[in-house]
């Protein structure tokens, strides 16, 4: 059996009401969203409520899927969909711009902060400030534009495949996502110090970055959750996009396992009443 039957098996499974085809199904593109869902919002605890609500969406509409693409494919387009009109993030209610957050960096303003340490080792605030910095820096970048730079470098995925998921042909994709490299390509070169040429320096912001609460050494988001690689969460055909040495900044940094609460909220909803009756209506209808 082909893998596309396979998932259409699994598919009506979970739809006729079997939990453990629900959960195989949940299980096998939730890491996927949530990373997909970070990196659009730049906030791991907004890219846990989002998640929660995309994997929603996607038990609930679980009847539409035709297998005509993969299944991944399909709940990537549910999540784009989703994740381009949120607006219940930080960042969605407080827009940034490459100006901005260029000149926040280029203003100095990190000189004579104390030491904001809190006592905590400060390569691991270092480390902290860079994969909050990089995930906020995409923020700058608008809806669509963020989600073709997140598909292509760091979800690295074919042309062919991410241009179906944003419903344009593979060409516009692949100019846009084109466009938008050389964009990013252009701020790092100049300001970010991961570049070898940018002006700014994590380690030497990390005080800054506490002062204006960027990080919080009592919370270091990014080392409490746990790391994959991208390749373990998706599948990608043969045919991955050409990277360029400053996409490769994007591309090196880890992938994340969903967390924890967002795994709880989807099996308690499997297994509520609630949700069978959903379920119930969508197989009558």
């Amino acid at each position: 059996m082909k893998h596309n039957e396979q998932e259409s098996v699994l598919v009506n499974q979970a739809v006729q009401g079997n939990q453990e085809a629900l959960e195989a199904i949940l299980s096998s593109v939730q890491d996927m969203v949530y990373n997909l869902s970070l990196r659009m919002l730049g906030l791991p605890q907004d890219a846990q409520d989002a998640s929660q609500e995309i994997l929603i969406r996607v038990m609930t509409h679980l009847s539409s899927f035709r297998g005509q693409s993969s299944l991944s494919t399909w709940v990537f387009r549910i999540a784009v969909n989703y994740l381009k009109n949120y607006k219940k993030g930080m960042f969605a209610k407080a827009c940034l711009s490459f100006e901005e957050y260029g000149a926040d960096i280029a203003s100095g303003r990190e000189r004579d902060i104390p030491d904001n340490s809190g006592g905590v080792d400060r390569g691991l605030l270092e480390q902290e400030l860079k994969l909050s910095c990089t995930n906020v820096m995409l923020q700058c970048l608008d809806p669509q534009s963020r989600c073709i730079y997140i598909l292509g470098t760091m979800f690295r995925l074919d042309s062919r495949i991410a241009a179906e998921i944003l419903d344009m042909t593979p060409e516009a994709y692949r100019q846009r996502l084109s466009r938008t490299r050389k964009r990013m390509a252009a701020f790092l070169a100049e300001y970010c110090g991961l570049s070898k040429t940018g002006m700014c320096s994590c380690k030497k912001r990390v005080d800054y970055a506490v002062a204006t609460h960027r990080i919080d050494p009592a919370h270091l988001s990014f080392q409490e959750m746990e790391p994959c690689r991208m390749e373990d969460i998706v599948q990608r055909t043969d045919a991955m996009e050409h990277l360029d040495g400053l996409s490769q900044i994007f591309a090196q940094f880890p992938a994340y396992r969903s967390p924890q609460a967002v795994r709880d909220s989807v099996s308690a909803l499997i297994g509520s009443r609630s949700f069978q009756t959903v379920l119930a209506q969508e197989v009558s209808e």
